[in-house]
């Protein structure tokens, strides 16, 4: 019998969705070992040459002027008919061709561009089955579509905010959102020190998302004043020239200060911290809440961050960095009280079951079960 193929679309607009794609694609695989899945940005696989220009104007956007970006998040309504015609027409007139030569049984979308565009397929004739799995805490018109099979939501309420934008109940199921197996282990703390050559202090984790945004040198100023007692992890992610800036720096070069750029290993770096300082990126407070880690924000961008951070403020999963108070209380904690730190987090830990770790893998093989096989 051929084997089920589950063909799982993302875009290259900030790392968070690609990498729930390749979660899911691992849990799969890790479910049911004869499932075969392929991970495509699709923009970018279609069109190697513009796409990663588009990205780049996104991103300087992004960083230049969030308010734009705020904008468009919050009218996207009147944006999502005109944006899906465009795009299948102008910037993804193969994708027919991609779908019809690899032949999925199921597509997964976890982004919103390539998901309008494979509804957009659908109601032109495609018969694929199509699972979108929203990467945020949030939902907002532009990831709905009557072509969708299946909605993969993070939490109960995102799925009453699709509820009243008139989805369906049936179409509707809470899964938590993906992320890699990796982040549900439980390494060795002293197997990870002598890795990165961290020694055995109270360590903090500063990330900036997929993109390396980290711009508050208030914020890492203060973090380095500490460094005789407790070590920091500077992640710059793909921002080199940020990550240059900061190692040229005196205040930086440290015994205790460790400065890194990409790295597959965050799932590691966040067993071995004791604190995360990071933006509320969907795909970032989900790893968090696996690790059980505590995460304290800062500088949400408009729109899907925003909305990540009141949610995992309002659950107590989280704290805004709104003043140097909350870090100069938390560098006491972890200085005078560690071992309050440590007890708090082995309570999170016990509740990361509830979280749904291999749901969304789950949910996918019971729809695929549902289908057959068309190859």
């Amino acid at each position: 019998m051929a084997q089920k193929r589950v063909l799982l679309l993302s875009e290259g607009f900030g790392a968070g969705h690609t990498q729930a794609a390749h979660a899911l694609a691992s849990s799969l695989r890790q479910c049911a070992p004869d499932v075969q899945t392929k991970v495509l940005e699709l923009g970018s696989f279609l069109n190697p040459k513009m796409a990663p220009l588009i990205i780049s104007a996104y991103r300087k956007t992004l960083i230049s002027k969030p308010r734009v970006i705020g904008y468009m998040y919050r009218h996207q309504k009147s944006f999502n008919r005109f944006t899906s015609l465009a795009l299948h027409r102008i910037f993804y007139t193969s994708t027919q061709d991609v779908v019809q030569q690899l032949n999925p049984d199921l597509i997964v979308c976890t982004h919103f561009i390539p998901n309008a565009v494979i509804a957009r397929l659908k109601r032109l004739g495609a018969r694929v089955p199509l699972c979108t799995v929203i990467t945020d805490y949030d939902a907002h018109d532009t990831w709905i579509s009557p072509e969708v099979d299946r909605y993969f939501v993070s939490t109960p309420e995102v799925k009453r905010k699709l509820r009243s934008r008139g989805v369906s109940r049936a179409k509707i199921q809470v899964t938590g959102i993906p992320v890699h197996p990796d982040f549900w282990k439980r390494h060795s703390k002293d197997e990870i020190r002598r890795e990165f050559g961290l020694s055995d202090l109270p360590a903090i984790l500063v990330m900036g998302g997929g993109w390396g945004m980290m711009k508050d040198q208030v914020v890492h100023e203060y973090l380095a004043r500490w460094k005789d007692q407790v070590q920091i992890i500077f992640c710059f992610g793909s921002n080199e020239e940020a990550r240059r800036e900061m190692e040229a720096q005196d205040r930086y070069c440290h015994p205790h200060i460790h400065i890194l750029g990409f790295t597959k290993e965050v799932d590691r770096l966040m067993e071995v911290s004791d604190l995360l300082i990071t933006k509320p990126g969907g795909m970032t407070c989900t790893e968090g809440l696996a690790k059980g880690i505590p995460m304290l924000f800062h500088h949400p961008l408009p729109g899907q961050e925003e909305e990540n951070f009141q949610y995992f403020t309002a659950q107590g999963l989280g704290e805004p960095i709104d003043s140097l108070e909350v870090l100069g209380r938390w560098m006491h904690r972890l200085v005078e009280h560690y071992d309050d730190v440590v007890r708090e987090r082995q309570k999170n830990l016990a509740n990361t079951e509830k979280y749904f770790p291999k749901q969304s893998a789950l949910s996918i093989l019971e729809m695929l079960q549902e289908q057959p096989v068309q190859h």
